[in-house]
């Protein structure tokens, strides 16, 4: 996302256009469904995220109770091929941009 801040110099009144890239953050979100047991939920999040079993166990019973959960965050050029190798293993997932 591309940001343009206005500085102005009160001593020499010019204005300068600073530019600035900022890369959106985002949320790697993993969906609840009635399909995919615990066990294939948690060894997903292992092997695809990196994930410590006590942390693919909680994000498991997160998506299970509240219905999703994100469970990584970072930048999408990151967590696109994350979400990907999620769903091709038959688990619902998407990547949100986190509003900012």
């Amino acid at each position: 996302m591309l940001h343009v801040k206005n500085d102005i110099q009160t001593d020499s009144q010019e204005v300068t256009d600073v530019l600035t890239l900022t890369e959106d953050t985002c949320n790697l979100i993993v969906w609840n469904d009635e399909v995919n047991t615990f066990e294939w939920v948690i060894d997903t999040l292992m092997e695809v995220c990196g994930h410590a079993q006590e942390q693919a166990e909680q994000c498991a019973y997160l998506i299970h109770f509240q219905g999703k959960y994100a469970v990584k965050n970072g930048s999408y050029d990151v967590l696109k091929p994350q979400c990907d190798a999620i769903t091709e293993r038959g688990i619902n997932a998407t990547v949100e941009i986190i509003a900012g």
